[in-house]
């Protein structure tokens, strides 16, 4: 199994409303050393990333922060991404914002390549409208994209 094809089997999860929260989600955040009673409403699409490479013994970057995944994994280009191993990073919020080279302390976001139509990238990520989904993002938002595993 790949973790593309493991995080499409949450498509559809989200975070719980009100003081109640998603334990799915808390069990992930607690990957990246957050207390386990962390709320979902916590910025969680770098944990759900984790929970795919900790279930499949793939490197991962045990930390929330979303830019952290720049530092994991063998950098490729969009035109050599797939669906299964591959981890997209983007910008998060109003541009300007600093570039790669910085992986913490500036806003990201972070997902499995799920896919490009024309100028957009697709990704599968946790977080997107406070669930798993797919959702386009345009390819100049992308930070960098790396693969996990040689495939």
């Amino acid at each position: 199994m790949t973790p593309f094809e493991l995080a499409s089997c949450y498509l559809g999860l989200r975070e719980l409303t009100g003081s109640r929260h998603q334990p799915f989600i808390q069990w992930c955040l607690s990957l990246c050393g957050l207390d386990p009673e962390t709320p979902d409403e916590v910025p969680w699409c770098s944990a759900f990333c984790q929970h795919m490479a900790f279930e499949l013994g793939l490197p991962r970057s045990h930390s929330a922060a979303a830019r952290s995944w720049l530092t994991v994994g063998t950098p490729i280009s969009i035109l050599d991404a797939e669906p299964a191993y591959d981890i997209v990073i983007l910008t998060r919020g109003p541009l300007p914002q600093p570039g790669p080279e910085v992986t913490r302390g500036a806003p990201g976001h972070v997902g499995w390549f799920a896919g490009r139509d024309g100028d957009e990238v697709l990704v599968l990520g946790g977080n997107q409208r406070n669930a798993v989904s797919v959702e386009a993002f345009a390819v100049s938002r992308i930070l960098g994209l790396r693969r996990l595993k040689t495939t």
